[in-house]
């Protein structure tokens, strides 16, 4: 019986150092995630389990880079390897917004060697990705979204736009997560409404 799922997205260096960004939780719609809430409502003691099993993930496999590993974790508490992921990951697009150093940076940073970026979280952050269900005949409003002084839109420049499809996210962060979690669910329903 599953509780909640959860992902590491860590960057290992060709010395084999690592560095882990803050876990985060993950919901899905229809087997496509819809959010990412950083961090993860989960207690240390399990966090801290995560990220180990992760960076024994990555050095089994002798991997160089940014890779995610998601787990879920049941009702008793087990952590449970759902899925691996040998590079920058759609559930830790709240680096761009919310910590010190993005994936995207982190990988740049391994690739040539240099060391790594700081990958504190700023302040809670819930990314809710954008799919192609919303645009329609044309682009959804964005008003609301570009008026919340605490949200940040990233759209991918992708032209067709389909179901199921990502094409964009935005970020909503706060001091408090259940503030940013409130906020960028009441900013997504208006999405919904166009």
């Amino acid at each position: 019986d599953l509780d909640r799922e959860v992902s590491v997205i860590l960057a290992r260096s060709i010395e084999g150092e690592m560095q882990c960004f803050p876990v985060a939780e993950n919901q899905h719609r229809q087997g496509i995630l819809h959010q990412t809430i950083a961090p993860a409502r989960i207690n240390e003691s399990l966090a801290e389990q995560a990220k180990q099993a992760a960076q024994g993930i990555a050095t089994k496999q002798e991997f160089v880079g940014v890779m995610a590993v998601e787990f879920f974790i049941t009702r008793q508490g087990e952590l449970l390897v759902n899925e691996m992921a040998p590079r920058t990951h759609n559930s830790g697009h709240y680096t761009l917004d919310a910590c010190i150093t993005s994936q995207f940076e982190q990988q740049v940073r391994m690739v040539c060697e240099l060391p790594f970026g700081d990958t504190r979280l700023h302040t809670p952050v819930v990314m809710m990705n954008l799919l192609g269900d919303l645009w329609g005949s044309s682009q959804p409003v964005w008003d609301e979204l570009l008026q919340s002084p605490s949200s940040k839109l990233h759209l991918y420049g992708k032209h067709a736009a389909r179901a199921g499809r990502k094409m964009g996210h935005f970020c909503t962060l706060q001091p408090d997560l259940q503030a940013a979690m409130t906020e960028a669910e009441r900013i997504f329903s208006t999405l919904q409404q166009v």
